[in-house]
Protein backbone atom coordinates (compact mmCIF):
# COMPACT_ATOMS: atom_id res chain seq x y z
CA UNK A 1 0.00 0.00 0.00
CA UNK A 2 1.27 3.25 -0.92
CA UNK A 3 2.20 5.61 1.60
CA UNK A 4 1.17 9.61 2.07
CA UNK A 5 5.01 11.21 2.01
CA UNK A 6 7.09 8.57 1.42
CA UNK A 7 9.62 11.66 0.86
CA UNK A 8 9.67 12.77 4.54
CA UNK A 9 9.50 9.59 6.60
CA UNK A 10 12.47 8.35 8.71
CA UNK A 11 12.84 5.84 11.80
CA UNK A 12 12.56 6.69 15.14
CA UNK A 13 13.65 3.46 17.12
CA UNK A 14 11.34 0.90 15.49
CA UNK A 15 9.07 3.55 14.51
CA UNK A 16 8.40 5.34 11.16
CA UNK A 17 7.76 8.75 11.77
CA UNK A 18 6.63 11.94 8.88
CA UNK A 19 8.89 14.49 10.13
CA UNK A 20 8.84 17.96 7.55
CA UNK A 21 11.55 20.21 7.97
CA UNK A 22 10.73 23.86 8.06
CA UNK A 23 11.93 24.59 4.48
CA UNK A 24 9.46 21.91 3.60
CA UNK A 25 6.85 23.14 5.14
CA UNK A 26 6.85 26.47 4.07
CA UNK A 27 6.70 25.88 0.85
CA UNK A 28 3.63 23.44 1.65
CA UNK A 29 1.89 26.45 3.43
CA UNK A 30 2.62 28.76 0.17
CA UNK A 31 0.54 26.33 -2.07
CA UNK A 32 -2.07 27.94 -1.87
CA UNK A 33 -4.19 26.74 -4.77
CA UNK A 34 -5.54 23.58 -5.06
CA UNK A 35 -6.46 21.88 -8.57
CA UNK A 36 -9.81 20.18 -7.64
CA UNK A 37 -11.30 17.65 -10.05
CA UNK A 38 -14.59 18.83 -9.06
CA UNK A 39 -18.27 16.55 -10.45
CA UNK A 40 -21.84 18.37 -10.21
CA UNK A 41 -24.12 16.11 -10.01
CA UNK A 42 -28.05 17.75 -10.97
CA UNK A 43 -31.52 15.65 -9.07
CA UNK A 44 -34.65 15.89 -9.85
CA UNK A 45 -36.12 14.24 -6.70
CA UNK A 46 -36.71 17.52 -4.37
CA UNK A 47 -39.22 14.70 -2.23
CA UNK A 48 -37.16 13.49 0.51
CA UNK A 49 -35.38 10.10 0.18
CA UNK A 50 -33.42 9.62 2.57
CA UNK A 51 -35.23 10.04 5.59
CA UNK A 52 -32.64 9.96 8.58
CA UNK A 53 -30.55 13.00 6.18
CA UNK A 54 -33.56 14.63 5.95
CA UNK A 55 -34.22 14.65 9.46
CA UNK A 56 -30.77 15.58 10.41
CA UNK A 57 -31.00 18.66 8.21
CA UNK A 58 -33.98 19.87 10.49
CA UNK A 59 -31.73 19.43 13.49
CA UNK A 60 -28.95 21.35 11.83
CA UNK A 61 -31.25 24.05 11.37
CA UNK A 62 -32.97 24.24 14.65
CA UNK A 63 -29.33 23.87 15.93
CA UNK A 64 -27.76 27.45 14.53
CA UNK A 65 -26.23 29.67 16.46
CA UNK A 66 -24.56 33.25 16.39
CA UNK A 67 -20.53 33.34 17.02
CA UNK A 68 -20.77 37.50 17.46
CA UNK A 69 -24.10 37.86 19.78
CA UNK A 70 -24.29 34.27 21.88
CA UNK A 71 -20.57 34.30 23.19
CA UNK A 72 -20.05 35.94 26.16
CA UNK A 73 -16.53 37.20 24.41
CA UNK A 74 -16.18 39.41 28.27
CA UNK A 75 -15.85 36.30 30.08
CA UNK A 76 -11.90 35.98 31.00
CA UNK A 77 -9.50 33.60 29.94
CA UNK A 78 -5.68 33.54 30.60
CA UNK A 79 -2.66 32.73 30.37
CA UNK A 80 -2.42 32.42 33.84
CA UNK A 81 -4.65 29.84 34.85
CA UNK A 82 -5.05 25.97 34.57
CA UNK A 83 -7.83 25.38 32.57
CA UNK A 84 -6.67 22.15 30.99
CA UNK A 85 -5.20 19.63 33.49
CA UNK A 86 -1.17 19.45 33.85
CA UNK A 87 -0.37 15.88 33.05
CA UNK A 88 -1.63 13.45 30.59
CA UNK A 89 -3.77 15.67 27.93
CA UNK A 90 -1.16 17.80 26.70
CA UNK A 91 2.10 16.28 25.38
CA UNK A 92 4.68 19.97 26.35
CA UNK A 93 4.30 20.39 29.91
CA UNK A 94 3.29 16.04 30.68
CA UNK A 95 6.84 16.46 29.07
CA UNK A 96 8.34 19.00 31.16
CA UNK A 97 6.75 17.97 34.43
CA UNK A 98 8.79 14.71 33.93
CA UNK A 99 11.68 16.56 33.70
CA UNK A 100 11.00 18.89 36.81
CA UNK A 101 10.36 21.86 35.63
CA UNK A 102 8.49 24.94 37.63
CA UNK A 103 5.08 25.33 37.32
CA UNK A 104 5.14 28.31 35.55
CA UNK A 105 6.71 27.10 32.88
CA UNK A 106 4.43 23.98 32.70
CA UNK A 107 1.77 26.44 32.09
CA UNK A 108 3.02 28.20 29.34
CA UNK A 109 3.63 25.35 27.56
CA UNK A 110 0.24 24.13 27.97
CA UNK A 111 -1.31 27.48 26.85
CA UNK A 112 1.24 27.62 23.95
CA UNK A 113 0.55 23.49 22.90
CA UNK A 114 -3.34 24.44 23.46
CA UNK A 115 -3.20 27.16 21.06
CA UNK A 116 -1.62 25.38 18.33
CA UNK A 117 -3.67 22.80 18.95
CA UNK A 118 -6.47 24.92 17.93
CA UNK A 119 -4.91 26.41 15.00
CA UNK A 120 -4.61 23.65 13.86
CA UNK A 121 -8.35 22.67 14.05
CA UNK A 122 -9.40 26.59 12.48
CA UNK A 123 -7.22 25.08 9.56
CA UNK A 124 -8.82 22.02 9.53
CA UNK A 125 -12.58 23.77 9.69
CA UNK A 126 -11.19 26.36 6.66
CA UNK A 127 -10.71 22.71 4.54
CA UNK A 128 -14.30 21.36 5.93
CA UNK A 129 -15.97 24.52 4.83
CA UNK A 130 -14.32 24.19 1.27
CA UNK A 131 -15.29 20.37 1.22
CA UNK A 132 -18.58 20.54 1.90
CA UNK A 133 -19.34 23.86 -0.20
CA UNK A 134 -17.86 20.50 -3.17
CA UNK A 135 -20.46 18.35 -1.68
CA UNK A 136 -23.29 20.63 -2.38
CA UNK A 137 -22.69 19.81 -6.00
CA UNK A 138 -21.45 16.44 -5.78
CA UNK A 139 -24.01 14.48 -3.55
CA UNK A 140 -26.61 12.44 -5.48
CA UNK A 141 -29.45 13.04 -3.55
CA UNK A 142 -31.31 16.44 -2.31
CA UNK A 143 -30.91 15.01 1.21
CA UNK A 144 -27.57 15.17 1.12
CA UNK A 145 -27.43 18.38 -0.97
CA UNK A 146 -29.72 19.80 1.64
CA UNK A 147 -27.60 18.63 4.77
CA UNK A 148 -24.10 19.46 3.16
CA UNK A 149 -25.21 23.30 2.52
CA UNK A 150 -26.35 23.50 6.34
CA UNK A 151 -23.19 22.51 7.55
CA UNK A 152 -21.51 25.17 5.27
CA UNK A 153 -22.98 27.53 7.52
CA UNK A 154 -21.70 25.65 10.45
CA UNK A 155 -18.27 25.31 9.13
CA UNK A 156 -18.19 29.27 8.35
CA UNK A 157 -19.68 29.51 12.12
CA UNK A 158 -16.60 27.53 13.19
CA UNK A 159 -14.16 29.18 11.37
CA UNK A 160 -15.21 33.01 12.41
CA UNK A 161 -15.51 31.85 15.90
CA UNK A 162 -12.04 29.86 16.64
CA UNK A 163 -10.52 32.81 14.69
CA UNK A 164 -11.75 35.15 16.76
CA UNK A 165 -11.14 33.02 20.21
CA UNK A 166 -6.91 32.88 18.95
CA UNK A 167 -6.91 36.52 18.21
CA UNK A 168 -8.94 38.22 21.18
CA UNK A 169 -8.50 35.31 23.85
CA UNK A 170 -4.76 33.66 22.86
CA UNK A 171 -2.93 36.32 20.66
CA UNK A 172 -1.65 33.51 18.53
CA UNK A 173 -2.72 31.69 15.31
CA UNK A 174 -0.24 29.10 14.25
CA UNK A 175 0.41 28.34 10.96
CA UNK A 176 -0.71 25.32 9.55
CA UNK A 177 1.47 22.32 9.80
CA UNK A 178 2.98 20.24 7.27
CA UNK A 179 1.17 17.25 7.37
CA UNK A 180 -2.15 18.53 8.15
CA UNK A 181 -1.55 20.83 4.64
CA UNK A 182 -0.99 17.79 2.42
CA UNK A 183 -3.91 15.54 4.41
CA UNK A 184 -6.41 18.23 3.77
CA UNK A 185 -5.47 18.62 0.18
CA UNK A 186 -5.73 14.76 -0.36
CA UNK A 187 -9.51 15.48 0.52
CA UNK A 188 -10.15 18.52 -1.56
CA UNK A 189 -8.50 16.63 -4.48
CA UNK A 190 -10.44 13.11 -3.92
CA UNK A 191 -12.26 12.68 -6.87
CA UNK A 192 -15.77 11.50 -5.85
CA UNK A 193 -18.57 12.76 -3.27
CA UNK A 194 -17.87 9.25 -1.79
CA UNK A 195 -14.25 9.87 -0.86
CA UNK A 196 -14.67 12.95 0.12
CA UNK A 197 -17.49 12.47 2.88
CA UNK A 198 -15.33 8.94 4.05
CA UNK A 199 -12.23 11.64 3.87
CA UNK A 200 -13.81 14.76 5.83
CA UNK A 201 -17.26 13.37 7.95
CA UNK A 202 -15.69 9.72 9.14
CA UNK A 203 -12.57 10.53 9.52
CA UNK A 204 -11.78 14.56 10.04
CA UNK A 205 -14.72 15.05 11.68
CA UNK A 206 -14.88 11.99 14.08
CA UNK A 207 -11.29 12.72 14.95
CA UNK A 208 -12.12 16.21 15.72
CA UNK A 209 -15.35 15.05 18.26
CA UNK A 210 -12.37 13.21 19.89
CA UNK A 211 -10.23 16.25 20.55
CA UNK A 212 -13.08 18.91 21.16
CA UNK A 213 -14.95 16.24 23.51
CA UNK A 214 -11.60 15.87 25.41
CA UNK A 215 -11.01 19.65 25.63
CA UNK A 216 -14.60 19.77 27.36
CA UNK A 217 -14.17 16.95 29.35
CA UNK A 218 -11.07 18.29 31.00
CA UNK A 219 -11.81 22.07 30.95
CA UNK A 220 -11.73 24.32 33.88
CA UNK A 221 -12.87 27.49 32.19
CA UNK A 222 -16.61 28.45 31.73
CA UNK A 223 -15.79 30.59 28.86
CA UNK A 224 -13.77 27.69 26.84
CA UNK A 225 -16.05 24.85 27.64
CA UNK A 226 -19.11 26.68 26.41
CA UNK A 227 -17.69 27.80 23.32
CA UNK A 228 -16.19 23.94 22.57
CA UNK A 229 -19.59 23.02 23.49
CA UNK A 230 -21.58 24.74 21.13
CA UNK A 231 -19.12 23.81 18.01
CA UNK A 232 -18.58 19.88 19.55
CA UNK A 233 -22.26 19.63 19.06
CA UNK A 234 -22.32 20.42 15.48
CA UNK A 235 -19.62 18.59 15.03
CA UNK A 236 -21.61 15.63 16.65
CA UNK A 237 -24.05 16.01 13.72
CA UNK A 238 -21.38 15.75 10.86
CA UNK A 239 -19.90 12.82 11.75
CA UNK A 240 -23.48 11.60 12.21
CA UNK A 241 -24.15 12.66 8.24
CA UNK A 242 -20.62 10.61 7.43
CA UNK A 243 -22.10 7.30 9.43
CA UNK A 244 -25.69 7.79 7.90
CA UNK A 245 -24.31 8.35 4.36
CA UNK A 246 -21.31 5.84 4.28
CA UNK A 247 -23.37 2.82 6.25
CA UNK A 248 -25.69 3.03 3.01
CA UNK A 249 -22.63 3.72 0.84
CA UNK A 250 -21.30 0.27 2.07
CA UNK A 251 -24.20 -1.70 1.54
CA UNK A 252 -23.91 -1.01 -2.66
CA UNK A 253 -20.53 -1.29 -2.44
CA UNK A 254 -17.98 -3.93 -4.72
CA UNK A 255 -15.85 -6.04 -2.30
CA UNK A 256 -12.94 -4.12 -4.89
CA UNK A 257 -15.06 -0.60 -4.05
CA UNK A 258 -15.16 -1.69 -0.02
CA UNK A 259 -10.72 -2.23 0.12
CA UNK A 260 -10.43 1.46 -1.90
CA UNK A 261 -11.99 2.73 0.93
CA UNK A 262 -10.37 0.62 3.37
CA UNK A 263 -6.87 1.34 2.48
CA UNK A 264 -7.74 5.79 1.96
CA UNK A 265 -9.31 5.42 5.39
CA UNK A 266 -6.29 3.30 6.48
CA UNK A 267 -3.41 6.00 4.17
CA UNK A 268 -5.13 8.73 6.09
CA UNK A 269 -5.12 8.43 9.37
CA UNK A 270 -1.70 6.43 9.58
CA UNK A 271 0.26 9.63 7.90
CA UNK A 272 -1.44 11.73 10.90
CA UNK A 273 -0.61 9.25 13.30
CA UNK A 274 2.56 9.25 11.88
CA UNK A 275 3.89 12.84 12.68
CA UNK A 276 3.25 12.08 16.17
CA UNK A 277 3.28 16.13 17.11
CA UNK A 278 6.63 16.33 15.56
CA UNK A 279 5.11 19.37 13.59
CA UNK A 280 4.19 21.07 16.61
CA UNK A 281 7.30 19.70 18.77
CA UNK A 282 9.47 21.36 15.86
CA UNK A 283 7.45 24.85 16.57
CA UNK A 284 7.48 24.64 20.07
CA UNK A 285 10.17 22.36 21.25
CA UNK A 286 13.58 25.01 21.23
CA UNK A 287 11.17 27.54 23.11
CA UNK A 288 11.34 25.36 25.75
CA UNK A 289 14.94 23.27 25.58
CA UNK A 290 12.92 20.44 23.98
CA UNK A 291 14.41 17.88 21.05
CA UNK A 292 11.70 17.20 19.11
CA UNK A 293 12.98 13.89 18.17
CA UNK A 294 14.18 12.90 21.85
CA UNK A 295 10.61 13.80 23.08
CA UNK A 296 8.94 11.62 20.56
CA UNK A 297 11.44 8.61 21.40
CA UNK A 298 10.94 8.82 24.81
CA UNK A 299 6.96 8.84 23.96
CA UNK A 300 7.52 5.53 22.15
CA UNK A 301 9.54 4.01 24.92
CA UNK A 302 6.70 4.27 27.43
CA UNK A 303 5.41 0.69 28.35
CA UNK A 304 1.79 1.56 27.73
CA UNK A 305 2.31 3.99 24.39
CA UNK A 306 -0.13 2.04 22.27
CA UNK A 307 -3.04 2.77 24.87
CA UNK A 308 -2.32 6.51 25.04
CA UNK A 309 -1.51 6.67 21.95
CA UNK A 310 -4.93 5.26 20.78
CA UNK A 311 -6.68 7.21 22.70
CA UNK A 312 -7.90 9.83 20.58
CA UNK A 313 -8.50 7.53 17.53
CA UNK A 314 -10.20 5.00 20.06
CA UNK A 315 -13.04 7.62 20.96
CA UNK A 316 -15.05 7.94 17.56
CA UNK A 317 -13.44 7.27 14.36
CA UNK A 318 -12.04 3.66 14.82
CA UNK A 319 -15.07 3.17 16.51
CA UNK A 320 -17.48 4.37 13.75
CA UNK A 321 -15.11 2.72 11.03
CA UNK A 322 -15.05 -0.31 12.41
CA UNK A 323 -19.09 -0.52 12.76
CA UNK A 324 -19.23 0.92 9.06
CA UNK A 325 -16.97 -2.36 8.31
CA UNK A 326 -14.31 -0.47 7.16
CA UNK A 327 -12.06 -1.69 9.26
CA UNK A 328 -11.83 -5.83 8.72
CA UNK A 329 -9.82 -8.60 9.43
CA UNK A 330 -7.34 -7.51 6.60
CA UNK A 331 -6.69 -4.36 7.57
CA UNK A 332 -7.02 -4.70 11.91
CA UNK A 333 -3.48 -5.86 12.14
CA UNK A 334 -1.89 -2.55 10.47
CA UNK A 335 -3.81 -0.46 12.76
CA UNK A 336 -2.98 -2.18 16.21
CA UNK A 337 0.85 -2.27 14.38
CA UNK A 338 0.90 1.45 14.40
CA UNK A 339 -1.03 2.08 18.30
CA UNK A 340 -4.22 3.61 16.03
CA UNK A 341 -6.07 0.62 17.29
CA UNK A 342 -5.83 -0.70 20.98
CA UNK A 343 -8.36 -3.39 22.56
CA UNK A 344 -11.98 -3.23 21.25
CA UNK A 345 -12.22 -2.19 17.95
CA UNK A 346 -15.41 -0.70 19.37
CA UNK A 347 -13.75 1.73 22.08
CA UNK A 348 -15.68 3.33 23.97
CA UNK A 349 -18.88 3.48 22.17
CA UNK A 350 -20.54 6.13 19.56
CA UNK A 351 -19.72 9.46 21.30
CA UNK A 352 -23.04 10.98 22.98
CA UNK A 353 -23.39 13.94 20.58
CA UNK A 354 -23.26 12.03 17.71
CA UNK A 355 -25.67 9.42 18.72
CA UNK A 356 -28.01 11.56 19.74
CA UNK A 357 -27.79 13.22 16.29
CA UNK A 358 -28.44 10.17 14.67
CA UNK A 359 -32.00 9.85 16.77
Amino acid sequence: MEKILPEYRRQIGSFEVVDIDEKQVERLRGELDVDVPLDLRWTWNYASEVEELRALYERGKRGQWNAEEDIDWSAPFGRDEWFLPRENLLLLPTILTMMGKDEATCREAAFDEFAFTMSQLLHGEQAALQICGQLTNACPTMDAKFYAASQVADEARHVEVIAKFLQRKVGTIYPIGGTLKVLLDRLLEAPTWKTKTLGMQTLFEGVAVGIFDMIQKNCSNPFLSDLIRRVKQDEARHAAFGILTMRRTVRECSQEEMHEMEDFAYTILEALNANQQLDMLHVLGPKYGLDAGNVVSMMLSIPDWAKLNSDLFMHTVVPNLTRLGLITERTEGRYRERGILFGDRFGSGIDADVQASMN
